[in-house]
């Protein structure tokens, strides 16, 4: 068994399309209409046919509750490893992404830094060092 589908509630398609495409360079899989539903997914461009990310509208009150509830309290929406964390922090930095926590050692060898989506999420990335 392994993970294919992943997702994150967003507040806006098209603006999280090019968030996640332009500024952290994920590249789009899946762009399907159907009956007012929009199934729109993104992949690492260097693994096209791994976990897919879908980019979900937040048009269910509970969806946007609970969207809403976990970024008031700080929590992440997902996570994203990265290579280096500092230098991953300082390319999104300089492209204007807003972060809530700077790189930061959390446990021995973890180190994540925390953004803000600008589609209603926080989102984590981490580094395991070896």
């Amino acid at each position: 068994m392994k993970i294919i589908l992943t997702r994150v509630f967003v507040d806006d398609q098209e603006r999280a399309l090019k968030f996640y495409i332009e500024t952290l360079g994920f590249v789009k899989k899946n762009d399907v209409s159907a009956e007012g539903y929009r199934w729109l997914t993104v992949v690492s461009p260097g693994d096209p046919n791994g976990t897919e990310l879908l980019l979900e509208l937040n048009d269910n009150p509970v969806v946007r509750a609970y969207q809403k509830g976990i970024f008031e309290q700080g929590i992440p929406a997902a996570s994203f490893g990265v290579e280096d964390t500092h230098a991953e922090y300082e390319r999104l930095k300089a492209q204007g992404v807003k972060f809530t926590m700077e790189p930061t050692e959390v446990v021995d060898r973890v180190i994540i830094a925390v953004f803000d989506d600008t589609c209603g999420n926080l989102i984590q990335i981490q580094t395991l060092q070896k």
